[in-house]
């Protein structure tokens, strides 16, 4: 068993034009103040991180590093998870999700998907220059306006969605591969792969291949009803990183698992920092310990009521209040007879 790396954050929901959140210095001494030990770095704002350089020149990468190690930090994992959105676009979204790409893009959905996926090759590199070994993406989704069968589907339309988003990420998984880093998709709403019966028709479109792993995030399994702790039983041999994030689920006579179109404080399902919702976390860093999860617990700071400041602070203490630091030895160890074959022949009545 390997004890989990952290506490660490994830940066996205952090970074702004406001200080400490405006420059890559100023958040790192922020992120080390409150006693995180790594940071998960989106890929889209140059402040932090050029994608194409560090992909490029391995000089621009070991600087990146130096810079965050000089106030005691790791990279855990880079994120794309913009860029992997974009892979895979049903046109109904055409317009809202070209916010995620340059200008130059919008109103372009073919050189939209190019850029999205050449990201994501540049992504698999920087990803090999920086010495890590995963990496955190969406899946993008063809299918997910039609996850309610009304009015039905035709048949094969499923079949069809998942053949191409395979057929789309396969030539990014092998670039992936010969890098020798995981792509971790985090499991979503709005994503094609939203659970684990998606995920795996993932998987048969891309063959089983190696590099597609997974996110555990279970807050999202919350509002789904899904059992996030048999899911660690199924998947943990394709988990390769960690979100901690919480959330709660408290249906009502009005509203249930699809919120009822309301804001996020007045959902039946909401996210919430951590240790403010029904996550049993240290029922999951149990299971990830036991399984020998070798990556991040990285908190993700989403809630509808609590200041992020105030999530960040208290999330890297509960991260680190629930890493257990795992035993090198078995609790009765004190009692152990010591045996060969031949005693274990005799014990057993074996012997002539």
């Amino acid at each position: 068993m390997t004890t989990i790396k952290g506490p660490a954050v994830f940066l996205a929901q952090f970074i702004s034009d406001d200080a400490p959140f405006n420059s890559l210095e100023n958040i790192c001494k922020w992120a080390a103040g409150l006693g995180f030990k790594g940071i998960q770095m989106p890929t889209l704002d140059k402040r932090f991180i050029d994608l194409q350089k560090a992909a490029e020149s391995k000089t621009y990468a070991d600087d990146l590093k130096g810079t965050i190690a000089s106030y005691g930090l790791e990279i855990t994992e880079l994120s794309t998870h913009l860029q992997g959105q974009l892979v895979a676009v049903h046109p109904a979204y055409d317009d809202l999700f070209d916010a995620f790409a340059p200008k130059e893009l919008h109103k372009s959905p073919k050189a939209r998907t190019e850029w999205a996926v050449q990201q994501m090759k540049y992504a698999a590199k920087a990803s090999q220059n920086l010495g890590l070994n995963a990496h955190a993406t969406f899946s993008g989704s063809l299918l997910w306006q039609y996850f309610h069968p009304w009015p039905q589907r035709p048949a094969g339309l499923v079949e069809e969605g998942f053949a191409e988003l395979g057929k789309r990420w396969m030539p990014i998984l092998n670039e992936f591969d010969q890098c020798g880093v995981d792509v971790c998709y985090e499991i979503h709403p709005g994503e094609d792969l939203f659970d684990g019966e998606t995920y795996e028709m993932f998987l048969a479109a891309v063959n089983n291949h190696n590099r597609a792993c997974l996110l555990y995030d279970p807050s999202h399994f919350v509002l789904q009803q899904l059992d996030y702790i048999q899911y660690i039983d199924i998947y943990h041999e394709r988990i390769k990183a960690f979100h901690v994030k919480d959330a709660e689920f408290n249906p009502t006579g009005k509203q249930g698992t699809f919120g009822g179109y309301q804001s996020w404080a007045n959902r039946a399902g909401r996210y919430r920092s951590p240790g403010d919702g029904q996550v049993d976390f240290k029922t999951i860093f149990s299971k990830l310990a036991q399984y020998d999860f070798k990556g991040w617990a990285v908190m993700e700071w989403e809630c509808c009521i609590k200041n992020q400041e105030d999530g960040a602070r208290e999330g890297a203490e509960f991260i680190k209040n629930h890493i257990i630091k795992v035993t090198d030895k078995a609790f009765d160890d004190f009692a152990a007879s010591g045996s060969d074959s031949a005693f274990n022949k005799k014990i057993l009545g074996l012997q002539d």
